[in-house]
């Protein structure tokens, strides 16, 4: 496939991953406690931090080449955590429950520097704009780079030079065929088919009641995904376009800048208090909700679009990947593999653009997988017509399985060839889906997704605290904590300019801020 077999430098795509997961009580409620002081500064840690809310932690490991050194870092990090969080919990899965109200879910706080203060008043906005209970919903994010090595060897393919244009242009192209694609993801790995009650309070839904305390939908696949997740209308009337960098960022430069009628209702501020950093559609570059984003390494109170247009796309960061509940981490072995496969594939198919009517498709194949992926008949939409999801699903796969090959042929096995396999079957009997596995468990046992989510939450945090770390990992973490709250008291103390200057550089789009 495009002359890379044997090339080892398959072997060393870059990995990393994001967990969010919320702390609860052993009653199964949103913990209410604040960021625990053992795991160091939320604003500085590298590995451990908080997401929308202050009982919602972040995991994230470093860079790796190797699958299986990512996920057993995210391993170590969640052994830490279990350890340190005396009787408190992981809720393990994407959607949340044990939440009364929005008032209830504590905002994330970072200290009292610039930097900590626009962190928070994003997350007010937030709230304002999306409704607190939304924000605490969880996902896995999966991010992916490619080693120069390849970059080198489809250029001369190509025929082109492996420069910084022809590899954003590759970059773009894989995000273009994974939003195409994304569809078949939440059917393999959706897990979200039913809700907690509780958190459909004053929200219109066309969920059904499985039992007193749950709805669901009998074909769901990842309710996340969907309107009841992180989606928005506001959002989805604004096109991205993915075609180039350059018409990327010019796309995105009036969702930033431009004052937005409903978010201007609510207002910058009342009297000293923010309520959001911006009225523009998007307060920053992270609101935006998508599957796939392009992503930089930003520098110190650097833009993430002016780190794009500075220096190019670095890694692309997956967002569709709920957390799997059947699993301590929130995400396999297996699951990672695969999802190499599957961007590799994106990488090399060829996409020459997406076109406006090719974006709407997009996200409707998205909306029905959500809500109906797991219904033999249901169809989805191509530029040729409606076609089976099944029959489709099978035709990537088969692709995929060819990606599966060379990868095995430099890693001297047959492992992804194996997983392909393993989603093949998934597809032909969806009854092997993580979605419909949880779904089949409330359903035997008449047993509520709240009681569901907290019997799997104990049992992981068992399995996590029958791990112990070495005492040289053990030290580790501990001086990564004390040197995140030194890191963050430095950033106190260096801070010299009124927040309002620094909001205002920070929120330029000019090359000179």
């Amino acid at each position: 496939m495009r002359g890379l077999q044997g090339n080892l430098a398959l072997a060393r795509f870059n990995h990393g991953i994001e967990r969010e997961a919320l702390r609860i009580t052993p009653s199964g409620s949103l913990a209410l406690t604040r960021h625990p002081a053992a795991f160091g500064a939320p604003l500085t840690h590298p590995k451990i931090t908080t997401d929308f809310s202050e009982a919602q932690l972040e995991l994230i490991t470093g860079v790796h080449e190797s699958v299986e050194s990512c996920v057993e870092e995210l391993g170590d990090i969640h052994t830490f955590i279990h350890h340190k969080l005396e009787e408190e919990l992981l809720w393990p899965a994407s959607m949340p429950c044990g939440i009364s109200a929005d008032d209830a879910i504590p905002i994330a706080r970072y200290g009292d520097s610039n930097t900590a203060r626009f962190k928070e008043i994003y997350r007010e906005g937030l709230g304002h704009r999306y409704g607190r209970v939304m924000q605490t919903i969880s996902g896995i994010h999966y991010n992916f780079s490619i080693p120069e090595a390849i970059w080198d060897v489809l250029a001369k393919i190509d025929s082109t030079s492996s420069n910084r244009a022809t590899r954003d242009d590759g970059y773009l192209r894989l995000m273009r065929n994974f939003r195409k694609h994304s569809w078949l993801l939440i059917y393999l790995f959706g897990a979200s088919p039913a809700v907690c009650a509780s958190f459909l309070r004053n929200k219109e839904h066309n969920l059904q009641r499985l039992d007193p305390s749950t709805c669901y939908l009998p074909f769901a696949t990842s309710l996340r995904m969907g309107p009841l997740g992180y989606q928005s209308q506001e959002q989805s009337l604004h096109r991205i376009v993915y075609d180039s960098l350059p018409k990327f960022i010019d796309s995105m430069v009036p969702a930033l800048t431009h004052a937005h009628p409903r978010y201007a209702r609510i207002g910058i501020r009342d009297g000293d208090a923010y309520n959001q950093l911006t009225d523009a559609l998007l307060q920053v570059e992270a609101e935006l909700y998508a599957t796939i984003r392009a992503k930089r390494k930003t520098q110190s109170a650097e833009r993430a679009l002016l780190a794009l247009r500075r220096r190019g796309i670095e890694y692309v960061e997956v967002r569709c990947l709920d957390a799997d509940p059947f699993e301590p981490l929130g995400i396999s072995i297996e699951t990672a593999k695969f999802m190499d496969v599957f961007l590799i594939h994106a990488l090399l198919s060829p996409n020459d653009g997406e076109s406006e009517t090719q974006s709407v498709r997009n996200f409707d194949n998205q909306l029905n997988t959500v809500h109906s992926g797991r219904d033999p008949e249901l169809e989805l939409a191509t530029a040729d017509g409606r076609r089976k999801l099944v029959n489709w699903a099978r035709e990537i796969l088969e692709e995929c399985r060819l990606v599966a090959t060379l990868l095995d042929e430099v890693n001297d096995g047959h492992d992804s060839q194996s997983l392909v396999e393993q989603q093949v079957e998934k597809v032909k009997d969806a009854s092997l889906t993580p979605a419909a596995k949880l779904h089949r468990l409330m359903v035997d046992r008449k047993q509520p997704f709240a009681s569901l989510g907290l019997e799997m939450a104990f049992e992981h945090h068992e399995t996590m605290m029958q791990r112990n770390l070495s005492a040289e990992r053990q030290s580790s973490f501990e001086n990564l904590a004390r040197q995140s709250v030194d890191a963050r008291e430095a950033i106190e103390a260096a801070d010299e300019k009124p927040f309002e200057a620094y909001l205002a550089d920070y929120l330029s789009l000019r090359e000179d801020s």
